[in-house]
């Protein structure tokens, strides 16, 4: 890619610095202004309280109220003080339903005490913070509704982005926010699985939000919104005020004063600014701090070549969902390993590891939070391949080791293995970073942001 690869929420929070939060969010405005942006759709401000979630898990900050208020709020400020307008998501808070948004229209089950001390605290840090956009998505707060109308039926399971109730009454007039809201993206089956497109497109503007947010078909889109104004399901005054708010936007962030040279930068000059040597140094200080050892009761660790030669790698490359996103293979961690002199092979169901010809059987699992995916697992029978194989357990017999670069919560589906590390993404730098720590050549400085043993009373041992 064309800039640096930082490390995600998840993996920033259990580096567990701010300051070093800061300087991430700071190289990620600077390349980000470099290529002409001015608006990020970023901090996430969910709460990772829902193992089974495919969708929250890496994108947040983990499931500590207090971590994530502060990183939201480093974010916000880091970002805006860069000139890029931030914005807190997903309002009005995800990560307590298993389910993706994109699929279906999520549910936040709290009860409004519990919501305010939770999510509202976080919203009002970042709007204190002056966050100047917050994006409405395609989930419902049952507990909100019901206190407006006690009889509110299924119009309790609205989703925000089309509910005046959580974007007019809640947001802006009890959280007193002032700035520009957004739709998560219209295409989402959130909203689709809720009402007709006819209907939605011009409700999405009349329920408050600012901006309309994608579109396959723009013209089709343009003139359903137009009907909507036409028939009075749309009001002008909507209009006009979301318009102001656009306005205010931009205004806000100085583009009108701004030549287009400032606003995009030239090529080269563009290029200068990113990926640069001092980015990719705090990109894997952040990274590495991140690495975290969740346990390794047998105490495998350290590596050496005296006792863990032969090893045997169980796993592949996630495959990516979003279009123009590779794969991340493990290339760079098989390289390292290499180069220090240990001996690698796939993983073979004909021929299993044995202690007569294996030293260490390492799995590495790369799935990080993907949107459409559902559910994110061990894939026994994929990673042995095939259906006896998936059933056998070489821990007993091989020293053993699960890494998983992504997803946080792979014990509850092997909640035996004896050694298991937390990296949170597979960038190269994180690759580096987990080989060095498994050699002992650095120490493991990670602070788990979620409860990584998924509350399983045998995952410990």
């Amino acid at each position: 890619g064309c800039i640096t690869a930082l490390p995600n929420p998840l993996g920033l929070a259990a580096a567990a610095d701010l300051d070093l939060s800061r300087e991430v969010v700071n190289v990620m405005a600077r390349e980000a202004k470099a290529l002409g942006f001015n608006w990020s759709f970023t901090p996430v401000a969910d709460i990772n309280r829902q193992i089974a979630s495919a969708i929250v898990g890496t994108r947040s900050f983990g499931s500590d109220i207090d971590t994530i208020l502060a990183q939201t709020v480093a974010h916000v400020q880091a970002l805006q003080a860069e000139g890029i307008a931030a914005t807190a998501k997903h309002w009005p808070g995800e990560g307590f339903d298993a389910r993706d948004q994109h699929l279906v229209t999520t549910i936040n089950p709290l009860s409004m005490e519990e919501w305010d001390s939770s999510f509202g605290r976080i919203y009002r840090a970042m709007i204190n913070a002056g966050v100047m956009t917050v994006m409405s998505a395609h989930i419902a707060l049952p507990a909100w509704a019901r206190k407006l109308h006690a009889n509110a039926g299924v119009e309790a399971f609205r989703p925000a982005s089309l509910s005046s109730a959580l974007n007019t009454g809640l947001l802006r007039n009890t959280l007193g926010f002032n700035g520009l809201i957004v739709s998560d993206a219209t295409l989402m089956a959130g909203m689709g699985s809720w009402a007709d497109r006819a209907t939605a497109v011009p409700q999405v503007i009349e329920s408050g939000c600012d901006v309309f947010l994608f579109s396959l078909h723009e013209e089709r889109d343009y003139a359903l919104m137009l009907a909507g104004l036409r028939e009075g399901r749309l009001s002008e005054q909507r209009v006009e005020e979301a318009v102001t708010r656009i306005l205010g936007l931009k205004a806000a962030l100085g583009l009108h004063r701004k030549s287009i040279n400032e606003r995009i930068p030239p090529l080269p000059q563009a290029i200068a600014a990113t990926r640069t040597a001092e980015h990719a140094a705090v990109a894997q200080r952040a990274i590495s701090r991140g690495i975290t050892l969740v346990k390794d009761v047998r105490n495998t660790l350290p590596l050496s070549l005296q006792n863990h030669r032969r090893v045997v790698i169980v796993g592949e490359a996630a495959e990516s969902r979003v279009p123009g996103i590779h794969n991340t293979p493990l290339n760079r961690l098989k390289d390292e390993l290499r180069q220090r002199g240990f001996e690698l092979r796939d993983y073979d169901p004909a021929l299993p590891p044995t202690p007569e010809d294996t030293d260490l059987l390492l799995y590495l699992l790369t799935q990080e939070s993907m949107l459409t995916l559902s559910r994110i697992y061990v894939d026994w029978r994929n990673l042995q391949k095939g259906l006896l194989p998936s059933m056998e357990r070489y821990w007993h017999d091989v020293p053993t080791i699960m890494v998983s670069f992504g997803h946080p919560y792979h014990l509850f589906d092997a909640p035996r293995v004896p050694t298991y590390v937390n990296a949170y993404s597979a960038t190269e730098a994180a690759q580096i970073a987990v080989v060095r720590r498994l050699l002992g050549e650095e120490a493991f400085t990670g602070i788990s942001p979620v409860d990584a043993f998924c509350g399983l009373p045998d995952a410990i041992y």
